[in-house]
């Protein structure tokens, strides 16, 4: 039997180019595109499979408007077959829920589904850079009943039906065995793209793009658009940062500069401020005489995920407990903060959880979910939720909550906001409806390279959303107290077990290092010379004198093999607030700021003295880093810590 490989690709504007409307909303009219970076490295993925199966048929897939044909082209160049595009009016406006149904209904249209008698894969990339939610590859998952994989970085067949693919993870990576027809999505650390051939672009000059209408592959019209959509932007404001500017540091040789630096540091007494946001929207007219109306429909309560590694509750987990006792006393109404804890002999973290603000621990334990597997993790959640009926359900944006949460939400049809930095309770005017809706969660998360702030609402219950990691403080523990223990019996098929996790690996790169730690050393591709390795010394001699410090890195050295993704900051990978960040070698990408800028001090090292990360630092250093670290490092062996104080 044939085997049909598909890529899904999507179009993006370059985000230095895009612009704010009137309206509010972004304007990408008159911005420059491409195709997405990570589906780049998902078309790639499909191209090396085909080596395995040479009578392949390989089909990509887009949505968007007609301006979206030559990515389309380009990957006919690159070596796809054919090429589909859903483009019609009344698909504006969609958000991710409305975007994955779309996308699922037109590839059924073609022909597959779970019980298609030929098998096919669909592979895309993580996430795209306009929207940064990496939602959409679950919701088409879920949306085609079809199993998945995402965050991997490669995959191969395994001649069974099968393939093995291997996820990054906190801390490590898994091997797992899907059967097709699944979803893969892909991470930028796979195979780089190929140019297209000469060849490959003749051919594709020539090709037919089949378009499509929503009414041509039968779209359900009221769940698509803004209108149909379960979520909406409500506000957008600019980012501005407060950091005041870079004092950079002066000197002929490597020694001077250090020591400016030391005098510099000395004349900083206190944290400095961040950022803040500004609105260039009109002034909001005054709140008309509408009526109050709250559409929870009697749901109640605040639902959090317990996600497990090596058998305990992960920082990030505890982190939602912050926000979601915030929500709960905006509430009120005796609101409980309800947490879903799946796993095999984890009583020992149901303590953890009520002293650190949970009010009632839900209790599902069975040997076959000792370890994470999206399909029965779903199931389970959607059946809580269907019987507890809770208003907000909440998950951490680690590589699992990340895929949990949107395939939950197309189960629940409520949509997912992504990455969230602010969790408030508002009201929200509805001049269309004449209603105010009060309570609903205000999900605030940064966007469009870090450079924008979006405010989503979401209107069918829960409401749901996912928590950038290092965001919120873990609440302060509150030893003894306790509350509420209740067991939970899932209805499980075995159909929602077929893929089987081979092998789980946790290196030595631990998230709570990086969260703990006083001081970060982080390297960028400016600091790869020596393979990081003066970057890890600085940190380790830090450490010798009693300073918690770590060390870590930007995106592209991750995708370049130099470290493990556990070590990555930014926003595709952790979120820091150390005392000190010193950046060695790195640019200032948009991305890599978005994850280190609540750091209180950021010392910068690069020897480009136009280089963004200027910007965001407080001290730089103009310079070699070949020739300025190893003077950090003396200085540190001689007991300097940078105003940082020993642990204990």
């Amino acid at each position: 039997m044939a085997l049909t490989i598909i890529s899904l690709i999507k179009q993006v504007p370059l985000p230095s180019e895009m612009r704010m409307g009137e309206d509010g909303l972004m304007d990408r009219t008159k911005a420059k595109s491409i195709i997405n970076i990570d589906c780049q490295f998902g078309l790639e993925a499909g191209l090396q499979l085909k080596k395995q199966y040479p009578d392949a048929r390989m089909i990509v897939c887009s949505m968007g408007p007609n301006s979206f044909e030559p990515s389309l082209r380009t990957a006919i160049s690159m070596g796809y077959d054919e090429a589909y595009l859903l483009s019609d009016r009344k698909l504006g406006g969609s958000d991710t829920y409305a975007t994955g149904l779309a996308i699922s209904t037109m590839l059924k249209h073609l022909g597959f589904n779970k019980d298609s008698k030929d098998p096919f894969i669909i592979f895309a990339g993580r996430q795209t850079s306009d929207g940064d939610t990496a939602h959409v590859p679950s919701q088409v998952a879920e949306a085609m009943g079809i199993p998945q994989a995402t965050f991997v970085e490669s995959v191969k067949a395994d001649g069974k039906g099968n393939v093995i693919a291997k996820r990054i993870i906190e801390g490590g990576y898994q091997m797992m065995q899907l059967p097709m027809p699944c979803v893969i999505s892909m991470t930028p650390t796979g195979i780089p793209p190929r140019k297209p051939s000469l060849s490959g672009a003749i051919k594709a000059r020539h090709a037919k793009i089949n378009v499509f209408g929503v009414d041509d592959v039968h779209v359900n019209t009221e769940k698509i658009g803004l209108s149909g959509s379960p979520t909406i932007v409500a506000n957008v404001v600019n980012i501005v940062s407060e950091r005041p500017p870079v004092t950079f540091c002066e000197g002929h040789t490597e020694t001077e500069l250090v020591d400016s630096l030391i005098e510099n540091m000395k004349k900083v007494k206190s944290p400095l401020t961040k950022e803040k946001t500004e609105t260039t929207e009109k002034k909001t007219a005054e709140k008309p005489d509408f009526p109050y109306y709250d559409d929870r429909n009697g749901a109640r309560g605040i639902l959090t995920w317990a996600e497990l590694a090596n058998g305990k509750v992960v920082r990030p987990s505890l982190e939602l407990l912050t926000p979601a006792r915030h929500l709960a006393d905006q509430l009120g109404e005796d609101t409980k903060i309800i947490t879903l804890l799946i796993g095999h002999h984890v009583d020992d973290q149901i303590p953890v959880l009520f002293e650190h603000g949970s009010d009632e621990v839900i209790l599902v334990d069975d040997e076959r979910l000792a370890e994470y597997l999206v399909l029965p993790f779903s199931s389970i959640f959607e059946q809580v939720i269907r019987q507890r009926r809770p208003e907000i359900a909440l998950f951490a944006a680690t590589t699992s909550g990340r895929e949990l949460a949107p395939r939950i939400g197309m189960k629940t049809g409520s949509g997912v906001t992504a990455d969230c930095t602010g969790l408030e309770i508002g009201e929200y005017v509805s001049r269309k409806e004449k209603v105010i809706y009060k309570p609903i969660l205000f999900s605030r998360r940064p966007t469009y390279g870090e450079s924008k702030l979006a405010t989503i609402l979401g209107f069918v219950m829960p409401q749901i959303s996912t928590a950038r990691p290092g965001t919120f403080e873990v609440p302060p523990r509150m030893e003894g107290r306790t509350g509420t223990v209740s067991e939970f019996k899932p209805q499980l098929t075995e159909e929602e077990f077929k893929v089987k996790i081979l092998e789980t690996v946790r290196g030595e790169g631990n998230t709570v290092n990086l969260f703990d730690a006083d001081v970060i050393v982080s390297g960028g591709r400016g600091a790869t010379g020596d393979n990081l390795a003066l970057v890890k010394k600085l940190a380790e001699a830090l450490k010798s004198q009693g300073v918690k410090a770590e060390w870590a890195c930007s995106r592209v050295v991750v995708d370049e093999g130099y470290a493990e993704y556990a070590r990555q900051v930014g926003q595709t990978g952790k979120t820091v607030r150390p005392k000190l960040y010193i950046a060695i070698g790195i640019s200032g990408a948009v991305q890599h700021i978005a994850g280190m800028k609540e750091s209180e001090k950021i010392i910068a090292i690069d020897h480009n003295p136009k280089a963004s990360i200027f910007n965001f630092a407080d001290f730089g250093i103009v310079g070699e880093y070949e020739d300025v670290v190893p003077e950090l490092i003396e200085r540190v062996n001689a007991r300097y810590t940078f105003g940082i104080e020993a642990k204990k």
